[in-house]
């Protein structure tokens, strides 16, 4: 979503904005001490506007994940992620095979570029170094 999209000023948009910076954000909560993950207007918890907007080290542990067998016959994961500040989200862990992706597993973000101005980059995880 480019900046002069309807939207931009969103929650989403800035959280667009971020990860075409290459940083992975998500807010926070000053009432209920919580990270808030996916952007939103108002605080889950408390219905609070005020959220604070927060950058990610990129660091989180893999809580869960599926092997998906393509059409095209490659396999890939689907995966949960407990992200180090206390939020978690749906993406995907790249350079292992699918079915070697386990629970437990360190993982840091990158971001996936989007490959036109009609796509938005998102979020993936590689496994940390000294990890399968």
């Amino acid at each position: 979503m480019s900046a002069d999209r309807p939207g931009a000023a969103s929650p989403y948009g800035i959280y667009l904005k971020h990860l075409a910076r290459g940083e992975l954000a998500y807010q926070f909560s000053p009432s209920a001490q919580q990270a808030v993950f996916f952007p939103r207007a108002i605080s889950p918890f408390d219905a609070g506007e005020t959220l604070e907007w927060r950058v990610s080290r990129g660091l989180g542990t893999v809580y869960s994940s599926t092997a998906v067998a393509g059409r095209d016959g490659a396999d890939y994961n689907v995966c949960l992620i407990d992200c180090d500040e206390g939020f978690r989200l749906m993406s995907r862990v790249q350079g292992v095979p699918a079915r070697e992706v386990s629970i437990g597993m360190r993982v840091k973000c990158q971001v996936h570029a989007a490959p036109s101005d009609d796509d938005d980059p998102y979020p993936v995880f590689v496994p940390l170094e000294g990890q399968p």
